[in-house]
């Protein structure tokens, strides 16, 4: 009878030292994991932030494309002006060597 009261009490420091291990395991567990939800939530903070800059970086596309005509616009009409002025200063030349 002592030997199995002996036995029983072995088991149960076994179970003990079973648990123990268990529990120490599964704080690990829920160490990686709460890593792992810090790692998600930056993950998506970067995401949101990528989104922003793209979003940022086709309006900036954007504008630039409307200077770039409206630069190309202006430069057409100085170009007119520029052509119209070379033809009253060679009409002037005509004009003063008469």
């Amino acid at each position: 009878m002592e030997k199995q009261f002996e036995k029983l009490n072995e088991n149960v420091n076994d179970i003990k030292s079973l648990i123990n291990t268990f529990n120490k395991t599964l704080e690990n567990i829920e160490q990686r994991l709460s890593r792992l939800e810090k790692m998600d939530s930056i993950e998506h903070r970067v995401a949101v932030n990528q989104i922003d800059l793209s979003d940022i970086k086709e309006v900036l596309e954007r504008i630039e494309e409307s200077q770039n005509h409206d630069i190309q616009h202006i430069n057409r009409r100085l170009d007119s002006h520029l052509i119209k002025i070379a033809k009253v200063e060679e009409e002037t030349l005509i004009l003063k060597s008469k």
